[in-house]
Formats: structure tokens, C-alpha cells, sequence
């Protein structure tokens, strides 16, 4: 059986976060195998690493039983970050004035390709 899409991706929508700190930890991971981007992100010590953690797991989970592909074989090819919405507060300031505070939120998507391991044949 020839597979012809050897991607998988999964994607996480509001991560509380901005983009920017989540960049960081997502270009640690690229071109990894997911077993050890997996075991790199329990050491960092960013607290977004769990957020990225949970979805190259389930990056992983879509890839075994949606496609039925070798996990032993998945390495991390993109991972990249968005920007989601962005939450506008305001805080008092002097002279009855008010100063604006964004918190933004952000995207994940990690996108995992099967390496193809070729048998030689005799």
C-alpha cells in the first residue's frame, strides 16, 4: 500500500500567549523527530513548551489513526505560529485618563512528515 500525502498536521487556535514567545519554542522543535521534540519540550523551561507539547502529541495521535502511520518514522517539518485574537483592556491612569493593555493570543500548527525508509532489495 503507497501512501501519497505523507503529512499530518494539527492545529491549536487560542493559546494564550503571544506569538512571539511561542516562535521561540517552535523553531526549537523543527526538523526534529517527534519523539525527541517531545522530549526536548518537557525540559524548556518557556511554560508554552506544554501548549506546543500537547499539540505535536496530537499531531502524533491524528497521524497513527487517521493514516495509520509509523510513529518511529514522524519528524516535525513545519512548525509555525500565527496571530489569533487579541483581548483590549484598559488601565487607569492620572488626570481621568486610561491607557489601552492587548493580550493577545496565538495559533499553533505543526505539520509532521513520515520519513520513507526504503528496502533494498536483494
Amino acid at each position: 500500500m503507497e501512501k501519497d500525502n505523507l503529512t499530518v498536521k494539527a492545529i491549536n487556535k487560542n493559546v494564550r500567549t503571544s506569538p512571539r514567545k511561542l516562535a521561540l519554542v517552535c523553531n526549537f522543535i523543527k526538523g526534529k523527530k517527534a519523539d525527541i521534540a517531545l522530549r526536548d519540550l518537557e525540559f524548556t523551561r518557556k511554560k508554552v513548551a506544554i501548549d506546543v507539547s500537547k499539540t505535536v502529541k496530537s499531531a502524533i495521535s491524528n497521524a497513527e489513526n487517521n493514516n495509520q502511520f509509523d510513529i518511529d518514522n514522524l519528524f516535525v517539518k513545519e512548525a509555525y505560529v500565527g496571530k489569533s485574537l487579541v483581548m483590549k483592556r484598559f488601565r487607569p491612569r492620572a488626570k481621568g485618563r486610561a491607557s489601552p493593555i492587548k493580550k493577545p493570543f496565538s495559533r499553533i500548527t505543526i505539520v509532521l512528515e513520515e520519513k520513507k525508509t526504503k528496502k533494498v532489495s536483494k
